[in-house]
């Protein structure tokens, strides 16, 4: 954590006086996410957090904190530390992701200056299933005012310096990402600043999760070039067989593939992180970023795990013990995929920007345009692809076909862009070769060749075995 906070890992997009800074950040938490993803959690919320806490007069004080170099884990009050760690905690156990099933509530309690601003005080009482790094100094959550949710901020150490009461019910026993405490956590009479107006809670929260989403797609990115290293590592320098592995005709296969999957999905969850540079003043730049966050996010976080599987299936045995660093990725792969929205829930996104923001679907095709005419391949996946986000917006059912379609597209476009003639053949080949109504790489693909309730009867069918 000190590492990563003297290296602006959290950081560097709010303070850096260059061009792109979004995309510099990115950067260096793709290089951070191959070090130790326990902390790809805390630094990426504390990324986000920023963008909220600088829009609320009375946490101006954790905006500045936020954005500090020296972290300190203390339960010191906010105006004594030199930096602060931001959590949040949305999630109930009846609701899941569907956040307007917030049973917490919020009461107003008062008004009084807060560090130079007047903060509006409410009394929360209630429960949450998931908060990660309870050891935050401050957190967002939700709770309903008069049965409207509403966004609040709460910091652990109340400006007397007594602790506000904020009660861990228990530790989550995760599968992987062992080194991020996961917490179960109850509200009774904690007190908490109001952000934004009684009832808005959902969007003020959802204009967060653009960053948190792109840092997902980027720190999968990440751990999937660490998985293909490890292998790389490993099979250049195994001999078996009369040769190294990576010689053997069916590795060299299967590297060739890992490394062309790792290089697109780099590519396109750092587009990404360029759109996110000119949000505020390109309107084609946010419109494709409104759709192309949440299809990396979806892509990238689904695919890590088939990435982790082939990389320790490389290793071997060996890769399946415990002391081996495969062991650690292996668990920690499928995390982000359910972390900030689950895969259904980015395809949902995506449809919702497909239906209510057409700029969107301009702006996407304007980007695939843009290289249109390089390769027969691509041109005629994305002449197809028109047709399949046309069925999504009918039918949900195929919403994820869709996503995994345009983020192939954007991949390829960036390839086409920046990569080498035999990287470039190979992806057209291989994932654009099918065209869009094949299975794709993710389960839950079926093409338009399917219909729900094809797909109903089968499903029905397997529940009687």
């Amino acid at each position: 954590m000190s590492l990563a906070w003297k290296h602006e890992v959290p950081t560097l997009s709010w303070t850096a006086k260059q061009k792109n800074p979004h995309l510099a950040r990115a950067v260096l938490s793709y290089q951070w996410n191959q070090v130790e993803q326990g902390t790809g959690c805390p630094t990426g919320m504390a990324y986000a957090a920023y963008a909220g806490l600088a829009r609320e007069p009375a946490l101006k004080i954790w905006a500045e904190k936020v954005l500090g170099t020296v972290y300190e884990n203390s339960r010191r009050e906010v105006a004594d530390k030199p930096s602060v760690v931001i959590g949040y905690a949305m999630t109930e156990k009846q609701g899941g992701s569907d956040l307007r099933e917030t049973q917490t509530t919020a009461v107003y309690s008062h008004s009084a200056e807060y560090h130079g601003a007047v903060a509006h005080w409410y009394e929360l009482t209630g429960h949450k299933w998931f908060c990660s790094v309870p050891q935050s100094d401050g957190f967002f959550t939700l709770a309903k005012v008069n049965g409207g949710v509403t966004c609040f901020f709460f910091p652990r150490t109340l400006p007397d310096g007594s602790f506000n009461r904020f009660f861990i019910q228990r530790l989550k026993d995760k599968a992987g990402n062992r080194s991020n405490a996961g917490s179960e956590v109850e509200y009774s009479g904690t007190m908490a600043i109001r952000v934004g107006e009684e009832g808005r809670g959902l969007r003020e929260i959802l204009s967060h999760s653009h960053l948190t989403r792109l840092d997902f797609a980027v720190g999968s990115a990440g751990l999937m070039r660490q998985v293909l290293t490890l292998a790389l590592n490993h099979t250049t320098t195994r001999n078996a067989f009369g040769s190294s592995l990576a010689k053997r005709p069916m590795m060299a296969n299967v590297l060739a593939d890992m490394a062309v999957e790792v290089e697109a999905a780099t590519l396109m969850a750092l587009r990404v992180a360029r759109a996110t540079d000119h949000i505020d003043t390109n309107p084609q730049e946010k419109a494709l970023a409104r759709v192309a966050t949440p299809a990396a996010k979806y892509f990238n976080c689904s695919r890590v795990v088939a990435m982790a599987n082939e990389a320790l299936q490389c290793h071997g045995g060996n890769g399946f013990v415990e002391d081996h660093p495969m062991a650690r990725l292996y668990r920690e792969a499928p995390l982000n995929s359910v972390w900030e929205g689950a895969a259904n829930m980015m395809c949902m996104d995506v449809r919702r920007a497909m239906q209510q923001e057409a700029n969107s679907r301009d702006a996407l095709f304007a980007e695939l345009a843009d290289v249109r005419g390089q390769d027969s391949r691509f041109d005629a996946y994305v002449t197809a692809l028109g047709p399949l986000l046309d069925e999504m917006q009918h039918e949900e059912f195929f919403a994820r076909p869709a996503t995994e379609g345009i983020a192939r597209a954007l991949q390829g476009a960036e390839l086409l862009r920046h990569s080498t003639p035999e990287v470039i053949d190979i992806f057209m080949k291989t994932r654009l070769g099918g065209g869009t109504n094949n299975w794709g790489a993710m389960f839950g693909t079926l093409g338009p060749g399917v219909t729900q309730s094809q797909a109903d009867r089968v499903v029905e069918r397997a529940c009687l075995w």
